[in-house]
């Protein structure tokens, strides 16, 4: 198995990997051999082989990571992600990780034998019962119209609508990557100790508090989102395609059968419409 997820000549970029679980993936990486490309609009403050400065808001930026990133790519980590309230928050979250990824590929830069491994979010799980929305987002076909889909859709520019397209992504692109002999999938973490995870602390590590206590389990923490990044993306993941993978020790799963009683795991899945008297709020 050590030998299925050994990185030994492999090319590995990570997208958003200065901080949080991009960058403990890419540590990971380089651990298990690989040749570590991090890009990120922060300074890496760990070793890689190259870091490139990209700013995710603007495509000739990106554009230009693109052309400066040298082939082959063999897993592309699409680990970016900020949180509600900033600015261009789509395009940083999905619409410049698309760009790349598919501007990589049409340049033969990522090619047969690669992977692609995005994070989603336990916030995004609800993508299936939005599915009309999400794949008419999906639709647009350049960085330009998706902008501009997301002006024109209030609502739109959010977490959890970035996360639910991230998923709708990987399921859309399980066949048309394959095809080419790449394969995609995403992770869907639930509440893990990253910065921004702190910077939101109330909400995101809140979130689930009681189950991991009466589990007596203690907050996820993003080596265990970069090992499941990486296991995704080796060999030893090589049948595995278009999954959104839940890792939440399994929060979500006893929620959804009442195994563990938390009723907004439902309202994000959408097997329950909310409603403020349930959890204590105010109309």
């Amino acid at each position: 198995m050590a030998d299925l997820v050994n990185y030994e000549g492999k090319r590995v970029l990570i997208v958003g990997g200065a901080t949080g679980m991009g960058a403990a993936a890419a540590q990971k990486a380089a651990g298990l051999g690989a040749e570590t490309i991090v890009l990120d609009v922060a300074d890496v403050a760990y070793e890689c082989a190259r870091s490139i400065k990209v700013d995710l808001s603007s495509q000739p930026s990106v554009d230009t990571a693109i052309e400066a990133i040298e082939e082959p790519i063999h897993a592309v980590l699409a680990c970016a992600g900020v949180a509600d309230g900033t600015p261009n928050l789509m395009l940083i979250n999905f619409t410049s990780q698309r760009h790349l990824v598919e501007g990589l590929i049409r340049m033969g830069k990522l090619g047969r034998g690669s992977s692609v491994a995005f994070i989603s979010s336990a916030a995004g799980m609800g993508w299936m019962d939005n599915l009309d929305t999400v794949k008419d987002f999906l639709a647009t076909p350049d960085w330009d119209t998706a902008a501009a889909w997301i002006d024109e859709h209030e609502g739109t520019d959010s977490y959890m609508f970035s996360k639910q397209v991230i998923n709708g992504y990987v399921a859309s692109q399980a066949f048309p990557f394959l095809q080419k002999g790449i394969r995609i999938n995403s992770i869907m973490p639930g509440p893990t100790d990253t910065p921004l995870a702190r910077a939101n602390a109330d909400v995101w590590l809140g979130f689930g508090a009681g189950y991991r206590e009466a589990a007596d389990v203690p907050t996820l923490v993003p080596e265990q989102m970069g090992d499941t990044l990486l296991f995704l993306s080796s060999d030893a993941a090589s049948g595995i395609n278009g999954i959104n993978l839940l890792v939440d020790q399994g929060h979500t799963s006893a929620s959804l059968v009442d195994s563990w009683d938390d009723p907004f795991v439902k309202v994000m899945a959408g097997m329950m419409e909310f409603d403020p008297a349930m959890f204590g709020m105010n109309e």
